[in-house]
């Protein structure tokens, strides 16, 4: 049987997939990845602990999948930022560690820097860049470790991923212009790069060798970009020389999912929502949109031929887990739910259920409200300083009180999707539908009070 092998690396595990021709899903599994917070701010990881993790899930899922003929790879993850040394050996940023995550947000003087500057560049990520995206992740190296950057190469984690499966310095178009500022309407040659630009942000070392450092070739998601080597091959527990293709953001995997789910789906105003540790918010449009405060039009960034429009939320699933891990009851409420054999999520909808009786979960929350910008607003507000407020606390911790936080985080959420929205459409841009999927599937367990609906008012 001929099948497919899919590996994710989100913020906290990898995850690989196999699955046959026609979609049908074989087999998962996963391994957890040691994230690295020695500071506020700090978000790190040891590349040699994602790359182990990769291969400890590839290896599982393909033992569970039983007798199949792997005939392609592809891989997504976070855009977090990974550096290598020469001769493709890693390079240590601090002591051991070269992987900066996305979620790191030392380089926020940088993007204001950057924002600073006003170049037209600027317009394809609603006006402001982001610390969580590359350019001020590199700035704040260069600014921090020139001596050891003068040499090393950058790339996103997904084009890491396929750079140690194959040996290939192809990059992915999808990373390049979500978070590198490469404009690929130009050209998948390099003739992205805005060498001005660069040189602008006191970058231009990156110029050097036709931009060896961060990518002189580019190639659409989907397309080959190598073949598996045999290293890698044994690593991944799969064939020599199967073809792997350019990578994913693992948000856009997710959109890629849901936006061309079913047969003849009709992408006009369809927005997913990639419900993860973030949130990403993802449209597709035939024409650029220039949408303030979010990010794009990415060209190609999914499709070939259109252009993307990137929202989200910083914390979203992790703000979740923040209101409830912080809470005196979760403890108890948790130990109460593993008894019963039900996840905490669980326990805490049907909780909500009794308590809203007939008149409706929203009363629960007349006068508790979160303002869910614990990690910085990413759209459209644009502000990466922004912090995070519940509002309306009292005395009580017990379950009920739990029970009502946890809904106001879901509502504070839903507010700030619904503030995207409003934002994409005041342009333009037609909304009709949002897809979800992610991993706040054991997070939002819906009843009939908190209902989602697929239609968008």
């Amino acid at each position: 049987m001929n099948a497919y092998l899919g590996i994710d690396v989100g913020t906290g595990s990898a995850r690989a997939g196999v699955v046959d021709e026609s979609g049908r899903l074989l087999a998962t599994a996963a391994c957890d990845l040691e994230l690295l917070r020695p500071g506020d701010d700090h978000a790190e990881y040891r590349s040699s602990g994602i790359w182990e993790a990769v291969g400890r899930a590839s290896r599982e899922a393909l033992s569970l999948a039983g007798s199949v003929d792997i005939v392609g790879i592809g891989f997504d993850a976070t855009c977090s930022l990974v550096v290598v040394g020469s001769g493709g050996v890693s390079t240590a940023v601090d002591p051991e560690i070269d992987t900066i995550a996305w979620l790191d947000h030392r380089a926020i003087p940088d993007a204001e820097a950057i924002d600073a500057t006003g170049h037209d560049v600027l317009r394809h990520v609603g006006g402001s860049v982001s610390a969580e995206m590359q350019m001020p992740k590199l700035r704040w190296l260069h600014r921090t470790f020139p001596d050891r950057m003068r040499e090393a190469e950058f790339f996103d984690l997904p084009d890491w991923l396929t750079f140690m499966a194959t040996g290939s310095r192809t990059r992915s178009v999808c990373s390049a212009v979500c978070k590198w500022l490469y404009q690929a309407e130009r050209g998948y040659a390099g003739e992205g790069w805005n060498p001005e630009f660069l040189s602008r942000i006191g970058l231009e070392t990156l110029s050097r060798d036709g931009f060896a450092p961060i990518g002189r070739q580019f190639a659409p998601p989907g397309t080959a970009v190598g073949e598996l080597a045999p290293e890698a091959a044994a690593h991944l527990g799969a064939p020599v020389g199967t073809k792997v293709s350019a990578s994913l953001i693992d948000a856009y995997a997710g959109a890629l999912g849901v936006l061309l789910a079913g047969k003849d789906a009709d992408m006009d105003g369809r927005v997913s929502l990639i419900a993860g540790t973030s949130a990403c918010h993802i449209a597709l449009t035939q024409d650029p949109v220039f949408v303030p405060g979010v990010w794009g039009p990415y060209h190609g960034a999914l499709l070939p031929g259109t252009w993307a429009l990137e929202a989200g939320q910083s914390a979203a699933g992790a703000l979740l887990d923040r209101l409830v891990e912080g809470h005196a009851a979760s403890a108890s409420a948790r130990e109460a739910a593993e008894r019963a054999g039900r996840s905490l999520y669980d326990r805490l909808a049907e909780r909500i259920d009794r308590m809203a009786g007939k008149e409706g979960s929203h009363r629960l929350t007349e006068r508790l409200h979160v303002q869910p910008d614990f990690l910085g607003n990413r759209a459209p507000l644009a502000d990466p300083t922004r912090r995070g407020a519940i509002s309306g606390l009292t005395l009580s911790m017990d379950e009920d009180d739990l029970a009502r936080l946890y809904l106001a985080g879901i509502q504070a959420l839903a507010h700030g999707t619904r503030q995207m929205l409003d934002t994409m459409r005041a342009k333009g841009v037609t909304v009709s539908a949002l897809v979800v999927t992610g991993g706040w599937r054991g997070r939002l367990s819906m009843s009939a009070n908190m209902p989602i609906s697929a239609a968008c008012p």
